[in-house]
């Protein structure tokens, strides 16, 4: 990476957190060849990239939005954890439908749900033992020069807030808006919806004055556990309304999956993040 940044000079701005191609170390040789540019994804791993394929594993992904230089990846979103005790009963659901989906995912780290589903511990750490997002905006691309603002204004509009539950009642089945992708998720339908439907508002109003394109207009807040390759929106809803019927079967249905406390609204601009508004505990 040294050699290239000497060969080559820094890249000047970060965004998109997709993995890239690892680096070949440069041979020594005595005979002065001038070298290709390189890809801009070797100079700086963050790049935003046009709607081509990426390599991860034995998958491929595709990249929704086109590289501008000065550009960087805002999100605006609710930071969530799964609490310890809802793990189990949600890895359980998880195990069920990868044995019957094999092609799954796990959401940001791209590893095999069915490899993870082989140690229970592994399945609870690395699929269920990170931080999730309840969006709050489309990831967009913004420039330099609106950082500032951007931020400020979100600080301002979501400032004042009040700790509040959020109930994940359902799970969903949810595509992107390419198809290219397809999503197993937990979905808020009662116990937080309407304060979190006006902090999409609010995040709305501000994108607009930013000539940045609005959320949907009927939003379904929720958090995304794995994914699938392509539109199998289908299928997979068949599958996870079949195993979710097998499991209630003799119980009494759960009118909650799991619920957290809202702790604040966080926003990443790039590799950076920002505190927009925290809630403390007490």
């Amino acid at each position: 990476m040294e050699a290239l940044k000497a060969c080559y000079g820094d890249g000047s701005s970060d965004s998109d957190s997709e993995s890239t191609p690892s680096i070949p170390s440069l041979a020594h040789s005595e005979v002065f060849t001038p070298l290709p540019p390189p890809p801009i994804s070797l100079l700086d791993p963050l790049k935003f990239h046009g709607p081509q394929d990426l390599q991860i594993g034995e998958t491929i992904r595709v990249r929704s939005f086109p590289h501008a230089d000065g550009n960087y990846a805002l999100h605006v979103y609710i930071p969530v954890n799964i609490s310890s005790q809802s793990k189990k009963e949600i890895a359980g659901i998880l195990k069920k439908v990868s044995s019957r989906e094999p092609t799954l995912y796990v959401v940001d780290v791209d590893v095999p749900l069915n490899t993870l589903c082989k140690n229970d511990e592994k399945l609870e750490q690395v699929a269920l033992g990170r931080e999730f997002h309840i969006s709050l905006g489309r990831t967009v691309p913004i420039r330099v020069h609106q950082i500032d603002s951007m931020v400020s204004m979100l600080r301002q509009k979501l400032q004042s807030h009040h700790n509040f539950w959020i109930d994940f009642n359902k799970w969903e089945v949810f595509v992107n808006d390419d198809h290219t992708r397809t999503f197993i998720s937990l979905e808020v339908v009662q116990g937080g919806l309407v304060e979190i439907k006006k902090q999409i508002e609010a995040v709305n109003a501000i994108y607009k004055l930013h000539n940045l394109p609005e959320f949907y207009k009927d939003p379904r807040p929720h958090i995304s556990l794995a994914w699938a390759l392509g539109d199998i929106t289908h299928s997979l809803k068949k599958v996870v309304d079949e195993e979710i019927k097998q499991c209630v079967v003799g119980k009494s249905l759960k009118k909650c999956i799991f619920n957290c406390k809202f702790k604040g609204i966080e926003c990443k601009i790039g590799k950076k993040s920002y505190k927009i508004c925290k809630i403390s505990d007490g």
